[in-house]
């Protein structure tokens, strides 16, 4: 439920009759809720609820974007390193191993120092952080995935790389790796959000909940409300992709299955 409200929420923020997120008026800062501002105003008088939804769409989109390049990414140079043993196994490697050797924050730290904050650069660099993550569990799958009798029978016959590939093991493999994204959006959105509170993230005025929790932080000797309010959304988001991505691995792993 937690998850499919905040999916709902990030994709009818831009199009909800909501105050708007940037919107300045300094003569209402910090007002309680009311029916105007249902979470209250910030320090410069703009709308939480408003921010708040905004900030959603802001976390989902980095966070799917990095996934999904992640993903594509890692899953292409796996099943390269795998079925290329020697010839490109070997550097595909050393480069999952030289990016995994470094905390994913810190070496978007790293990034962002040389290619500067945004909302683009901090999408792909986290999906930089997470190529080892799906190339190494693509990797695995395929040397297991191409060792199965219907795969050799396939080469019997004389199917090429590519087709076998295509039709046989990306479909087998991506269960896990479905599993290993459900589970990283989490991660990213955490990374976002501390990115965005050290100004690193998303640029102002765009409302991110890591700048949400900045701004709430910096002020909250006169009112808590900006910095409760964005914490438990950051709270909530990662522990309810948390849950799914646990829910999904019990569900698509045999293993993790009680023994009845």
């Amino acid at each position: 439920m937690v998850v499919a409200a905040i999916c709902l929420v990030s994709l009818l923020a831009p199009v909800l009759d909501l105050p708007p997120p940037n919107k300045i008026n300094v003569t209402h800062r910090f007002e309680l809720p009311s029916m105007a501002h249902w979470l209250g105003t910030d320090h410069l008088g703009r709308d939480l609820f408003s921010r708040l939804l905004h900030g959603a769409t802001v976390a989902m989109g980095v966070a799917l974007s990095s996934i999904a390049i992640a993903l594509s990414l890692g899953t292409i140079l796996g099943i390269v390193a795998a079925e290329s043993p020697g010839r490109w196994e070997r550097p595909i490697l050393i480069i999952f191993d030289v990016i995994a050797s470094f905390p994913s924050l810190v070496l978007a730290l790293a990034f962002i120092a040389v290619l500067g904050p945004g909302l683009w650069n901090v999408a792909i660099i986290i999906a930089i952080t997470l190529v080892p993550h799906f190339g190494r569990v693509a990797r695995a799958q395929v040397l297991s995935v191409r060792e199965q009798p219907y795969v050799e029978a396939e080469h019997i016959l004389g199917a090429s790389r590519t087709r076998i590939a295509l039709m046989h093991t990306l479909p087998n493999i991506m269960g896990p790796l479905v599993i290993l994204a459900s589970m990283d959006i989490p991660v990213v959105i955490a990374i976002e959000a501390g990115l965005s509170f050290l100004g690193l993230g998303v640029r102002p005025p765009l409302a991110s909940w890591g700048t949400l929790i900045y701004d709430g932080f910096a002020y909250i000797n006169q009112s808590t409300i900006p910095v409760v309010v964005s914490c438990v959304a950051l709270a909530l988001a990662t522990l309810g992709f948390t849950l799914l991505g646990e829910a999904l691995r019990d569900a698509i792993d045999p293993r993790m299955r009680p023994v009845t």
